[in-house]
């Protein structure tokens, strides 16, 4: 009979080789996109709005809110040194944000299993929230650390 993997273990005994992995992420990086949160099956980034960040209205663009929230998302579900992708989003936009302003996207776990996660992330500038995404990640057969044989 195969051993259970407790993921919970894994994300405490490796916590810093995930984390190192999960917020050196280039794209997030060039936006600016900080990890500032990050635990088992949650995470929270931030970013400050740039000038440029705009659609011709003057507001954030969605792709930049879609991009914090796919980021935060990301760290969350790969969390247990799991190769996790996104598989599925659902993004409803509620208020607009403009440059100068710092919007925060906070993605909890609803759901894991073997094979998927499921996930919900709240946007908000200050405690307005500005939109919500539902996110399903796939989980792959291995993990992106070097495990040891007792896990």
């Amino acid at each position: 009979m195969k051993k259970k993997i407790d993921e919970h273990q894994i994300y405490e005994n490796y916590f810093e080789q995930i984390y190192e992995q999960v917020k050196n992420d280039p794209y997030a990086q060039s936006l600016g996109i900080q990890l500032t949160k990050f635990e088992a099956g949650f995470a929270e980034a931030m970013l400050e709005i740039q000038s440029h960040m705009v659609n011709a209205y003057g507001t954030v663009h969605g792709a930049v809110i879609y991009a914090l929230a796919d980021h935060a998302f990301s760290a969350a579900c790969n969390a247990y040194g799991k190769t996790s992708v996104g598989l599925s989003t659902t993004i409803q936009f509620i208020e607009a944000a403009k440059p100068g302003e710092r919007i925060v996207a906070r993605a909890t776990e609803v759901r894991r299993n073997f094979r998927t996660g499921f996930y919900r992330i709240e946007i908000l500038h200050e405690e307005n929230l500005i939109a919500t995404m539902e996110a399903v990640s796939y989980r792959k057969d291995h993990y992106f650390i070097e495990l040891d044989q007792q896990v």
